[in-house]
């Protein structure tokens, strides 16, 4: 798997679902995006529904792994990429926002979201808003849509 540098690029913080992952990984190839995980992954990252979900696009994607946060965000910040977390925490709708070619995009694991720490470094925090008494999204459907409306206003 490749590494990109430039362009919007979408992180997964400690992924749980193998076949979520798959899905996003394969989402990302078709739109040319690239992707970071943030280690450690809830599922050892050879597994077969990562494969099943991700199909022969794996080989396409534009992949980067990282040990740990701060092996993440000391890449990020030399990099001098804007951090964009989507959160059921935040209150400024996506599709309000103005997404930059430098971004990157985090999504949270499946189960718990992000820690506390990881929210505050975020340099913007978006909500998908959802009807009242609704948890979430599957995180593979908010990566698309969070990310189509940020290609939509960078293309």
């Amino acid at each position: 798997m490749t590494e990109e540098k430039e362009g919007l690029r979408i992180a997964l913080y400690q992924p749980d679902i193998a076949g979520n992952t798959g899905t996003i990984l394969r989402f990302a190839a078709c739109m040319g995006l690239a992707v970071d995980i943030v280690e450690p992954a809830g599922f050892d990252l050879s597994d077969r529904n990562l494969k099943r979900a991700g199909m022969d696009y794996l080989e396409m994607a534009a992949l980067t792994r990282h040990v740990d946060w701060q092996a993440f965000e000391e890449r990020r910040r030399a990099e001098g990429r804007r951090l964009v977390l989507l959160s059921t925490r935040a209150a400024m709708p996506y599709a309000d926002f103005s997404f930059s070619p430098r971004d990157t995009l985090l999504f949270g694991r499946e189960s718990a979201g992000v820690p506390e720490n990881v929210h505050e470094a975020a340099d913007a925090r978006l909500l998908i808003p959802m009807q009242p008494g609704a948890r979430s999204l599957n995180i593979a459907l908010s990566v698309a849509m969070a990310a189509g409306e940020a290609i939509r206003q960078l293309r």
